[in-house]
């Protein structure tokens, strides 16, 4: 199929396509002027004018505008915009790497000593092994929603968020800040992913089964996400992490589909106003660096005040949108030179107290 052909069934499908650079998994390169030091795309006068800079940001379903850049760029490969789409992706690695220590592997979950993980050694692992706790499917072998094959051997598993108001980030597998399983990747807002059928020299992107539309996020995997930080708005229930014992983990020669853990879940009551009691002193001491050009902790009070805000946001007291925007908005007074570095510190901060949820003290 032509990758034209498969742009006009994502944006058929609502989801938003940019261009991939020929042959290529990464965006299309943006014009000479995006790519000068500082450049920032809120400012970006290409992405009104219908070009493609800036990757993900530049998604669309205007099919005259997909007539436009495929029509006359046919090499191109497909993206889709994650977010604006609706899709959260598991991208699940098959790459050779060591395999770190039995902590990192499922984020918040201990795996007692006697589960035996012999023969682990990808996403592919983790992920099996983090669905067996749950006494889930495993999402490498749900045959309802569509998985793509990549190249290297890896696996894309689309699903749909169905959940009114949240919306979830992207992380690596290989965070120590936010990470659903150890070389599971997810895709989500602020990333993208690879249209099924694009073409690297490396091989191709090749659905998996007969489903060719995402199913919806099932509710254990929506719960998982919440508990590792990934949800970026309030979410009705959250879950706690669970802590494996004896009597649930399975013997050594046991089958991981053995394990049970259960999930409970509980409800937090917002409180928006005693979240921004909170955050204000720490936006302040942000904003009041301006006055200091030098030698004023800057980084540190930004990292603090993200810190803080990903914590509040991770528990329900306030939207990511708006933490984001409050910040951005105090580094920018102080320092409005640097807003790649603001936003880089601010991306991080943000993602290390999501996985901290904070509750604010005080009446909503």
């Amino acid at each position: 199929m032509r990758a034209h052909d498969v742009a006009r069934w994502c944006a058929g499908n609502g989801w938003p396509v940019h261009p991939l650079a020929p042959g290529r998994k990464t965006p299309a390169a943006n014009c000479a002027a995006c790519r000068e030091p500082g450049h920032v795309p809120q400012d970006c006068s290409c992405l009104p004018a219908g070009r493609w800079c800036h990757g993900f940001r530049a998604a669309t379903t205007d099919t005259a505008r997909i007539d436009d850049w495929w029509g006359q760029h046919p090499a191109m490969g497909v993206g889709v915009a994650c977010g604006p789409a609706g899709l959260v992706v598991l991208d699940v690695d098959a790459h050779s790497a060591e395999v770190p220590d039995r902590g990192r592997l499922l984020p918040g979950i201990p795996i007692h000593p006697r589960v035996d993980l012999t023969g682990l050694g990808s996403g592919f692992d983790t992920l099996a092994l983090l669905a067996a706790y749950r006494g889930q499917q495993d999402p490498a072998s749900d045959a309802t929603t569509l998985r793509v094959r990549t190249p290297s051997g890896g696996l894309h598993i689309w699903y749909r968020n169905t959940r009114p108001g949240t919306r979830y980030r992207s992380s690596t597998g290989s965070s120590t800040k936010v990470a659903l399983a150890w070389q599971v990747d997810i895709r989500a807002d602020n990333g993208y992913i690879v249209a099924p059928t694009n073409r690297t020299p490396q091989g191709s992107y090749v659905p998996v089964g007969e489903a060719r539309t995402p199913a919806p996020l099932p509710e254990w995997l929506a719960g998982e996400l919440t508990r590792t930080g990934h949800a970026t708005t309030p979410a009705p229930e959250e879950v706690p992490a669970a802590t494996p014992t004896p009597a649930t983990t399975k013997a050594p020669d046991a089958p991981l589909s053995a394990l049970r853990i259960p999930a409970p879940l509980y409800r937090a009551r917002r409180a928006p106003r005693a979240a921004q009691r909170l955050l204000d002193p720490l936006l302040a001491e942000v904003a009041a660096c301006r006055a200091v050009p030098q030698g004023a902790s800057f980084s540190e009070k930004l990292n603090r005040a993200a810190f803080t805000a990903g914590g509040l946001v991770a528990a329900g007291h306030l939207a990511d949108t708006d933490a984001r925007d409050l910040l951005a908005r105090a580094a920018q007074a102080a320092r409005p030179h640097q807003p790649q570095r603001n936003t880089a510190i601010i991306d991080s901060a943000l993602a290390a107290g999501a996985t901290r949820p904070l509750h604010p003290q005080g009446r909503p």
